[in-house]
């Protein structure tokens, strides 16, 4: 079959440029998803905190959440649901600890506004000395978001196939791909590679530089409390340790906030880690748990700079990178997909984007 551009990966960095790309061109005709699992944000995007933090990364990906946040707030395509809403992020512990952790900018909170907000922390003012407000985070719905780029994508065109894992790639007349993508061969123009955690291992069926992309497991769960959160209260993390929480239902959801390397897989929480951490967050405030709803480990995959990858792979031919974006993805998915799509309609990104950014994304040769 014949396309324009197939699109690889069926995650929230995927979704989000069939999107854009097809609204840009003025239609998704030739523009193909395949995503290997047989749902769509299978892996890592149905596993997100859905906390976006515009003081939380380095540089580049400040210049991206900030670009990206207002347009979820207020999306240009009506969704059904609000896709995002203010929902503030508080890092609290010891001074330097705090400093450690956050940006220049944010404001303080003294110890009996820290415990106003989170009175879950006032037994433990000794451990929580200090602690800052992010009053420009908010919260996203996931899965609404997710389906909201799959029914603009789908509306606009552009066709989609889940079960289609990528095997082999050659090359076909002039610089054109055929693909085999699950039981079909596609021949397209250009090919973007938004595979997530198995973004290298897709690079080598096209001969691509691999981007030394290293999966993080991050371990998580909600639980219910004895007494839940209000659902104004803010994410919370501990500048000690990096666990974190936030309000959610009747109850919270947890995590380590760990990044322990791992190989591309189905990941799932380690034995005893979800009773674990249920004991540190015990220990160190006075929420109780009362039961796990769902425990789930998701992949974070960086490059090394810690910067997402955008832009023409150096040595393989209209072959467009698009992943690293580590805990980022959906904080940075509308600027992404749109540089993106500067990429493949124009060759290059715009203005829009400073240039420091704009390089900080491009791929890196190959390493011998």
């Amino acid at each position: 079959m014949m396309a324009e551009t197939v699109i690889i990966g069926g995650g929230i960095a995927g979704l989000s440029l069939a999107s854009e790309l097809a609204v840009r061109r003025g239609s998704g005709d030739g523009i193909i998803l395949v995503e290997a699992e047989n749902a769509l944000a299978h892996h890592t995007s149905s596993r997100s905190a859905q906390q976006l933090i515009p003081s939380y990364g380095p540089e580049p990906v400040l210049e991206l959440t900030r670009l990206t946040i207002p347009d979820l707030v207020t999306p240009t395509y009506a969704a059904p649901v609000p896709l995002a809403w203010p929902s503030p992020f508080v890092v609290a512990g010891s001074p330097a600890d705090v400093a450690a952790m956050t940006v220049p900018g944010l404001r303080t909170l003294s110890s009996d506004a820290l415990f106003e907000y989170c009175p879950e922390l006032s037994d433990n003012a000794e451990r929580y000395q200090s602690a800052i407000i992010d009053e420009s985070a908010v919260r996203t719905d996931a899965t609404a978001l997710v389906e909201w780029h799959r029914r603009r994508a789908e509306h606009a065109g552009v066709q989609i196939r889940t079960g289609a894992r990528v095997t082999a790639a050659q090359r076909a007349s002039g610089d054109a791909w055929v693909v085999t993508a699950g039981e079909e061969q596609l021949t397209a123009r250009t090919v973007v590679n938004a595979a997530g955690a198995w973004a290298d291992h897709v690079a080598e069926f096209f001969g691509a530089a691999p981007q030394q992309l290293q999966p993080l497991r991050r371990t998580a769960a909600l639980v219910s409390l004895n007494e839940p959160l209000g659902p104004t209260h803010p994410m919370v993390d501990d500048a000690a340790s990096g666990w974190y929480y936030r309000p959610d239902e009747d109850g919270a959801m947890i995590s380590w906030g760990e990044a322990e390397p791992s190989p591309a897989c189905d990941a799932q929480p380690h034995p005893g880690s979800i009773e674990e951490l249920i004991e540190t967050v015990e220990r160190e405030t006075s929420m109780r748990v009362t039961g796990v709803r769902k425990a789930w480990t998701g992949l974070r995959t960086e490059a090394p700079s810690g910067i997402p990858v955008c832009g023409w792979d150096p040595q393989a031919s209209n072959f467009l990178w698009l992943a690293g974006q580590g805990g980022y993805g959906f904080q940075t998915s509308s600027a992404l997909a749109r540089a993106a799509t500067d990429v493949l309609v124009g060759g290059q990104i715009g203005g829009w984007l400073s240039a420091e950014t704009v390089t900080a994304l491009q791929p890196q040769p190959a390493t011998e």
